[in-house]
């Protein structure tokens, strides 16, 4: 499974991370290992690692968010550009 690295910016880090258990459930229907990082920087830049299943996966659910993800990137105050890395 290749690694991936889910980037972009919110809106408060400790609102983010309060949404951590729901994002994990959510995000792992396409990947395991699921895990949050903030930058050590102090802005709010934060990422999401995880083993993407099938990266095909991953670009659907980021490109057309089912109105659970919507909802929670909403709550969470997740703020676009989301970009996706992945490991090569």
């Amino acid at each position: 499974m290749p690694r991936m690295v889910i980037t972009h910016a919110v809106v408060d880090i400790e609102q983010w991370l309060k949404g951590k258990a729901e994002r994990a459930s959510l995000i792992s229907t396409v990947a395991t290992d699921v895990t949050d990082h903030v930058a050590l920087d102090g802005s709010k830049s934060v990422a999401i690692t995880g083993d993407a299943h099938d990266i095909a996966d991953v670009q659907a659910m980021l490109a057309l968010p089912s109105p659970e993800l919507a909802d929670a990137m909403q709550r969470h105050g997740v703020l676009p550009p989301v970009t996706v890395y992945i490991e090569k």
